[in-house]
C-alpha cells in the first residue's frame, strides 16, 4: 500500500454541528434545497463508480490502492455529510425512499462504457469532474448565510481540491507515456463537461422532486427547478479557479493560455450554467 501524505481523513461527521443550524436562513430556499439535496445522494452513490474506475485501472497499484482507501472513503464521508445536514434541516423530506429511487436509475448509468478507454484521458476526465465539483461546493459556500452550511462546503471544496491534484499528477504520470495532444485532452475535457451537464443532477433532482410530490413531476417542472438551481451557481460559480483548473492538463504554453481561456470561460458558462 502506498502512503499519501494526506491520506488520513481531515474531518469527521462528529466535526459538523448540525444542532446548529439556523433553520431561518433555509426558509424559502427551494434552489438550495434541491441542490444540496441533489448533492447528497450523488455523492452517496461513490462507491458504485470506484468499482467501475478500480477496474479500468487494473494493474495501477498506486492509482487504484489511492481510489479504494482515500478517494471512496472521503466521497462516501461527503454522502453521510450531506445526508445528515438535509435530514436536520429539512427533517420532513423522506431522504432514504428518495435515494433508494435515485439510486436505481444512477446504476444504470454509471457504466464502465462511459470511461475514456485511454488511462490518461480518463485521469484528465476526472479532473474536470473535481473541477466541478470543487467549484460546486465554493459556490454552495458562498449561496447561504448559514452558518454550518458554509463550513461544511468549506471543508469538501478543500477535499475536492485535494483530490484533484492526485488524479491531476497520475495524469501526467500516464500521459508521459501515451502522449495524448492537448488536443486529444481538450476533446475529452469538453465530453466530460457536457456529461456533467446532462447527467447525475439531473436524475437526482427528478427523484428528490419526485419525494417531495410523491409524483414524477412533468418535464417542464423538473426543467423549472434545473433553472433555478442553475441560476443560483451562476451567481456564485468561482469561474477563474474553474477555468484555471480545467486549463492545467492542457499544460499550454504562454502564448496561448488568455485565447484558450477566453475560449474555455464562455463554453464553461454555457456547459456548466444552461
Amino acid at each position: 500500500m502506498h502512503e499519501y501524505p494526506d491520506s488520513s481523513a481531515p474531518w469527521s461527521l462528529s466535526d459538523i454541528p448540525y444542532e446548529q443550524i439556523d433553520r431561518e436562513h433555509l426558509r424559502g430556499r427551494q434552489d438550495l434545497f434541491y441542490m444540496v439535496t441533489a448533492a447528497s445522494m450523488i455523492e452517496s452513490g461513490s462507491d458504485l463508480y470506484t468499482s467501475n474506475l478500480v477496474a479500468h485501472f487494473a494493474g495501477d497499484t498506486e492509482a487504484s490502492d489511492w481510489l479504494v482507501a482515500h478517494w471512496e472513503q472521503d466521497e462516501l464521508r461527503h454522502g453521510r455529510a450531506l445526508r445528515a445536514y438535509v435530514e436536520c434541516a429539512w427533517p420532513q423530506f423522506p431522504w432514504q425512499r428518495a435515494f433508494d429511487s435515485f439510486f436505481g436509475e444512477y446504476r444504470l448509468a454509471c457504466s464502465t462504457e462511459a470511461l475514456e478507454p485511454s488511462r490518461a484521458l480518463e485521469m484528465a476526465a476526472r479532473c474536470v469532474v473535481e473541477t466541478g465539483t470543487a467549484s460546486l461546493y465554493r459556490a454552495m459556500q458562498s449561496m447561504t448565510d448559514e452558518p454550518v452550511l458554509q463550513a461544511l462546503a468549506t471543508r469538501l471544496h478543500h477535499d475536492e481540491v485535494r483530490h484533484y491534484k492526485h488524479f491531476y499528477r497520475y495524469f501526467h504520470r500516464l500521459n508521459a507515456v501515451e502522449r495524448n495532444s492537448r488536443w486529444a485532452v481538450l476533446r475529452c475535457e469538453i465530453r466530460r463537461l457536457l456529461e456533467i451537464r446532462n447527467d447525475d443532477t439531473d436524475i437526482a433532482i427528478r427523484h428528490v422532486h419526485a419525494a417531495c410530490s410523491d409524483e414524477g413531476g412533468s418535464d417542464e417542472t423538473i426543467a423549472q427547478i434545473r433553472a433555478q438551481v442553475s441560476q443560483l451557481i451562476r451567481q456564485h460559480l468561482p469561474r477563474e479557479m474553474t477555468v484555471k483548473m480545467l486549463l492545467r492538463p492542457l499544460s499550454l504554453p504562454p502564448r496561448m493560455q488568455p485565447l484558450v481561456q477566453k475560449s474555455l470561460t464562455v463554453f464553461t458558462d454555457k456547459v456548466m450554467l444552461s
